[in-house]
């Protein structure tokens, strides 16, 4: 499958869950505000998300993808078949296991993910029960890794990439039933996630038995094909969801910093993973099939063209998103969250953390492209070293800016612990011989970072022109910043040849083929 089209048919899925979970963090802010309940369900959601993103995207996809690569390209459907029905069935007994396990010891757990919240009476309590709803999500979201791992490897990216849309939509129904009949919001809210994993589920395993590759139960057995697979995925989850790592760690600290600097983390953490879920998770998912299939063969100077190619188009469609965020981040946010219970102080918090995030996003998006290279040589470790690496810093910066800064100073601490993570990745490549930028990245980076500020300058003088009609309508507002500054982009590219017209229509030929 053409590189582009995969890469554009996940994003394109990926966009419409991020639409739709934008809905469900506006009704989220509506609801929950930025206080006491929107604290204790960002924590009980950041139990299940964390696993969910370290699993759907990151080290399950890239420990099995390429094991199951290799059984259906050197032994046939049938065998990639069975090793994944035994991946299957031990990997359920181990997730029912870890569920069991954290819904006895949820309260204990809350003071790890959050101690600060232990200062206010009745904070841990609600936390930890929005944690008892939550946390069964995360056995049915690991059976979705899988069935979307499989998918994914037979080139059917649509299916898989269509089940956060199953997320948002389940989530905001749920809440809109049952909000007037639980305690708190945050009750029907938990509730959501519960039955967002069932739809999930079900959703992939209908797609699997039209792929043909329905799996069937069998005895859990630790085979050395599954143990090989257990020991990749364990470095594997730290090296490819250092970012996730990161905001658990801001998480930590941040409850005990002020009220609602967990909830400003959320917000702003929703919104920088808009670029990245549509961007960074869609070209890792679909560059990690194609190295395999290209190392496998061989063919080393097709995987190194792929990898430019990558991080080429990476580059290309999220510095425009970083940049804009650094200049019209406070719009943004005051038009998507400033409603009921959430303030114009809140919007302020969020959109400085915002901020403060977009200057490490070109950096999480770029570790998503190079991981892969690793991950399809099968080689877990270094990923593992450049993590934890990147958490030593991250926990020292945090600790460091927290108190003059607060939450902002973590979202800037995560910001520099991404770009020293893709530093020790791109070093480490270069020095196996992996990875070289030919000369056409180079030029292209200089003519798209042009391209980016002359957009930010469009974009900053027509902020000054429009804020007469802020009060008139702010929908109108933002979204003559976002069509005009995304038009301006388009033309700065053209201008400046960061992609020619020849590039873009053959792209979107390739995107109907």
């Amino acid at each position: 499958m053409n590189l582009s089209k995969a890469v554009f048919t996940i994003g394109g899925w990926t966009i419409l869950s991020r639409i739709t979970g934008l809905v469900r963090d506006t009704l989220m802010a509506r609801y929950l505000g930025a206080g006491l309940v929107a604290d204790a369900f960002a924590v009980a959601f950041r139990f299940p998300n964390m696993f969910r993103a370290l699993f759907a995207e990151g080290a399950f996809n890239a420990a099995f993808v390429p094991l199951f690569t290799g059984k259906l390209e050197g032994e046939g459907q049938e065998a990639a078949r069975h090793f994944a029905e035994q991946v299957y069935a031990v990997l359920g007994v181990l997730v029912l296991g870890v569920v069991i396990v954290m819904e006895i010891a949820m309260p204990w757990a809350i003071y790890v993910l959050a101690p600060g919240f232990d200062d206010m009476p009745g904070k841990i309590e609600m936390a930890a029960e929005f944690s008892r709803i939550t946390f069964p999500y995360l056995l049915f979201i690991s059976m979705v890794s899988l069935q979307s791992g499989v998918l994914n490897a037979l080139g059917r990216f649509a299916a898989a990439a269509g089940t956060p849309v199953l997320l948002n939509v389940t989530s905001v129904a749920v809440l809109l039933a049952l909000a007037p009949y639980t305690p708190t919001a945050g009750h029907a809210m938990s509730w959501g996630v519960f039955a967002s994993g069932i739809s999930q589920f079900l959703w992939l395993l209908f797609s699997m038995k039209k792929a043909g590759m329905s799996l069937r139960w069998v005895k859990p057995a630790f085979t050395p094909e599954v143990k090989t697979l257990l020991k990749r995925v364990v470095p594997g989850a730290v090296g490819a969801g250092v970012y996730q790592v990161n905001v658990v760690l801001n998480t930590v600290i941040a409850s005990g910093v002020a009220q609602g600097a967990v909830s400003y983390l959320y917000y702003a953490e929703r919104l920088n993973q808009l670029p990245l879920g549509i961007v960074g998770i869609a070209i890792g998912t679909a560059l990690l099939p194609a190295l395999s299939r290209q190392l496998r063969a061989g063919d080393t100077a097709a995987a190194d063209e792929s990898q430019n190619r990558a991080m080429e188009l990476g580059l290309l469609l999220t510095l425009p998103a970083a940049f804009a965020f650094a200049v019209i981040a406070q719009p943004i946010i005051a038009l998507l969250y400033e409603h009921g219970s959430f303030t114009a102080e809140d919007t302020v918090q969020v959109a400085r953390t915002l901020t403060a995030f977009s200057l490490g996003l070109p950096a999480y998006v770029l570790i998503k492209v190079v991981t892969p290279s690793f991950f399809a040589r099968h080689d877990t470790t270094t990923p593992v070293k450049a993590a934890l690496a990147s958490m030593v810093v991250n926990v020292a910066l945090n600790l460091l800016l927290m108190r003059s800064l607060q939450q902002v100073g973590m979202a800037l601490a995560t910001a520099a612990a991404a770009w020293l993570n893709f530093g020790i990745l791109v070093w480490r490549l270069k020095k196996l011989d992996h990875f070289a930028m030919d000369r056409r990245l180079k030029i292209r980076i200089v003519r798209i970072l042009a391209a980016c500020l002359a957009m930010s300058a469009a974009l900053y003088g027509l902020q000054i022109l429009l804020e007469p009609l802020w009060a008139w309508s702010r929908l109108a507002v933002v979204t003559l910043l976002v069509l005009i500054g995304g038009g301006a982009y388009g033309v700065a590219v053209v201008l400046f040849r960061a992609m020619t017209p020849a590039e873009l229509k053959g792209m979107l030929r390739r995107r109907k083929t």
